[in-house]
């Protein structure tokens, strides 16, 4: 039987277009943790070549930059086995997008997975910093990592605002989701 109104549909769709971006950004966000050696090297390239702006502006950025690079350069030659711990990011990365499985065929019955991700996102924040000063991390740098944080957040809260009239009915009428 197919009860849902025609701005529950709308509303579903909606939180499935912002559940897509939050999957796809993730899937991105951790096919880019593979090949960071090479994503170094570019963005070094990049931000030192002719017209880039981080050369004269923020050298200080562009000397992490360069740090960076050479640190994974340096690490891969001599020790490739760390390079495993990325991996590892890369592939948490891709299971928690499989993880939307279940909010994009069903956000209402798995709103908790919804609400999960905004406290991972919120966990971000904490581990930037308190880790990154332990790890010789600049504090703009950790506003970069924790930007992933909140810009993650956004689609969420998005989407945890257009399901909440959809779970409070489904919680009311004791049906788990609306059709």
């Amino acid at each position: 039987m197919n009860d849902a109104t025609d701005g529950e549909r709308a509303a579903l769709r909606k939180v499935r277009r912002w559940l897509w971006i939050f999957v796809v950004c993730l899937v991105l966000s951790g096919l880019t943790a593979f090949p960071l050696e090479s994503e170094t090297r570019w963005l070094a390239e990049l931000a030192a070549g002719p017209g880039a702006p981080v050369t004269d502006r923020f050298p200080a950025l562009l000397e992490w930059i360069e740090r960076v690079r050479d640190g994974l350069a340096e690490t891969n030659a001599r020790h490739p086995f760390l390079a495993y711990g990325t991996d590892w990011l890369a592939f948490a990365h891709l299971v928690i997008a499989a993880a939307f499985w279940g909010p994009l065929r069903d956000p209402v019955r798995n709103v908790w997975v919804i609400r999960w991700a905004v406290l991972a996102c919120a966990g971000i924040i904490p581990l930037a910093l308190i880790c990154g000063p332990l790890r010789g991390i600049p504090l703009y740098w950790r506003f970069v990592d924790m930007s992933f944080g909140i810009v993650g957040v956004v689609p969420l809260l998005l989407v945890l605002r257009a399901l909440r009239p959809l779970v409070e009915r489904a919680e009311a009428t004791g049906h788990p989701r609306p059709a």
